[in-house]
């Protein structure tokens, strides 16, 4: 059968590839999108590969709070890496088809990086938490080796979810075509296109992800009463704005990235539009990526320092 056409299938085993959604039917417009994405992409290569390159070549910039965003860094980095590539050659050369291989290695990097994502930001929490309410004792709970083992046990983590949840993806058997109604791989969608009989399965992935995804939102929402709470007794106005104002951007970033995926896959059905979809599936899985680097940037001065010296340098040089 020829690649573009959807194809009836009993099983997984017995599918050859995937036909993504193809985001703009003419000619000019595909091209346009292809421009947009490109142009998005390049941003996101840009910032997070300068946010990596100050954090590398600052030697000043060695606190915690720097090396967990040089992390974050890589998995936007690794994220629109996954996605993009792909749905730009689509546009390009006018086709949809993505191989079954190569559409479980995109499933499984883009649940790495973005699980990833949401760990370290977890993690960068609980860095913003001890600063605040236990300044302390900030040398001994986040020391070179504890934010070293952090960082380890987000990646890992990140790597046995996206493993399991890719594993167990892949096992379904699958008999509704074999169209997605996105633009990359992607669970909810490959979802859809199962058999009935699986449903344990599919409530099996369901609970996994509400499990991960509730526990570091709710580690994170305690986390702010507690330093809310703790920012209200600095007797100082200044001081107050001070400790406000290195939340912020965290706040900022956890809020585009949750707000964003939690749109696009918790929204009633009855509001489910495909210009709608589109648009938040591009807001959650293409646009932090690009918009992180800009968020952390703006209000640190440190962070600007360092990338004003980065690229001042490099501009002497040549």
């Amino acid at each position: 059968m020829a690649h573009g056409q959807p194809q009836p299938m009993s099983n997984s085993s017995s599918i050859s590839h995937f036909l993504l959604l193809a985001l703009t039917d003419p000619r000019q417009l595909q091209l346009l999108h292809f421009c947009l994405f490109l142009g998005i992409s390049l941003a996101a290569l840009l910032g997070n590969s300068l946010i990596i390159s100050a954090r590398a070549c600052g030697h000043h910039l060695h606190m915690p709070m720097f090396f967990f965003l040089l992390s974050l860094a890589l998995s936007d980095l690794g994220s629109i890496c996954t996605t993009v590539p792909k749905d730009m050659h689509n546009s390009l050369w006018g086709t949809r088809d993505i191989s079954y291989k190569g559409c479980a290695a995109q499933l499984f990097f883009f649940l790495f990086f973005v699980s990833a994502e949401y760990f370290l930001l977890t993690i960068m929490c609980y860095n913003h938490y001890v600063s605040i309410c236990k300044p302390l004792h900030y040398g001994t709970l986040l020391g070179s080796r504890a934010c070293a083992h952090m960082a380890a046990a987000a990646w890992a983590s990140a790597f046995l979810y996206s493993l399991l949840l890719t594993a167990k993806t892949c096992s379904l058997h699958l008999c509704q075509g074999n169209a997605l109604g996105q633009f990359f791989c992607e669970i909810p969608h490959i979802l859809k296109l199962s058999c009935s009989k699986s449903y344990l399965r599919e409530l099996g992935l369901i609970a996994i992800s509400a499990y991960l995804v509730l526990g570091c939102f709710v580690f994170i929402v305690f986390s702010y009463v507690q330093m809310s709470r703790a920012v209200l007794r600095i007797p100082s106005e200044q001081g107050r704005h001070k400790a406000f104002s290195t939340c912020l951007p965290h706040l900022a970033v956890v809020f585009l990235f949750l707000s964003t995926a939690t749109s696009a896959h918790l929204k009633p059905p009855s509001i489910s539009f495909p210009s709608l979809d589109l648009a938040l599936s591009v807001l959650y899985s293409v646009v932090p990526p690009a918009l992180n680097p800009l968020i952390y940037s703006l209000r640190n001065q440190e962070l600007k320092a360092a990338l004003w010296r980065l690229m001042t340098g490099w501009f002497w040089k040549h």
